[in-house]
């Protein structure tokens, strides 16, 4: 029979094929293992019926607004809440309305941080509110594309614009997705999905 290796090569070919082996089953030991959270970011996970979406929020940046935001989700306030304002080419809100479309009670309000410099850029998270400058509580939107119309530039009531506190790091897909469902008029209330997509749970991954 024809041999494949020379036989003074065999020892080093196996050797060599051993190593070769336990490198593989290394990283693939790595692959399968969970990523651990960046140590020293706050790293929230909204569960929706669409899917999951993670975000980095800016504590240093915008620490009340942050704040606020982990506040109502350790409470437990967005659980259950729905995406009651889709408008696709502009943004995606939510964390205010139950899928009666009920408003849900809220923690106090706060002071408006939209002059720290963060901008509305696609996939960016910011702070809903009135059309009081400083009335935003529980209620956030995502940017679905870049809406510098909502930036600060001056501290007036028209000037103050909407304070940014993070972006989505990873679920751009599902608010894509989300983002282009069929709305309707409910009540009182124009831009609603018509299927009811539904923020399971906020989990916070790291503060």
């Amino acid at each position: 029979m024809q041999r494949l290796f020379h036989s003074a090569l065999r020892p080093a070919f196996v050797s060599a094929l051993l190593a070769l082996m336990i490198l593989s089953l290394s990283g693939l030991a790595l692959a399968a293992s969970p990523v651990a959270p960046q140590t020293g970011k706050t790293l929230v996970k909204l569960e929706t019926t669409t899917g999951d979406i993670v975000l980095e929020l800016y504590k240093d940046k915008a620490p009340l607004s942050v704040g606020s935001f982990l506040a109502h989700a350790k409470s437990g306030h967005y659980d259950g809440t729905i995406f009651h304002r889709v408008i696709n080419g502009f943004m995606i809100q939510g964390g205010g309305f139950d899928m009666t479309m009920h408003e849900k009670p809220t923690g106090p309000v706060i002071k408006n941080e939209a002059d720290n410099g963060l901008k509305n850029t696609v996939y960016t998270i910011a702070m809903a509110r009135t059309s009081d400058p400083h009335s935003a509580s529980a209620q956030f939107y995502i940017n679905v594309k870049d809406n510098r119309s909502l930036d600060h530039w001056g501290k007036s009531e028209a000037g103050w614009g909407y304070a940014v506190f993070g972006k989505v790091v990873d679920g751009k897909r599902v608010v894509d997705e989300i983002k282009g469902v069929a709305t309707g008029t409910r009540g009182p209330y124009s831009d609603v999905p018509l299927k009811p997509i539904i923020i399971k749970k906020v989990v916070i991954l790291s503060e």
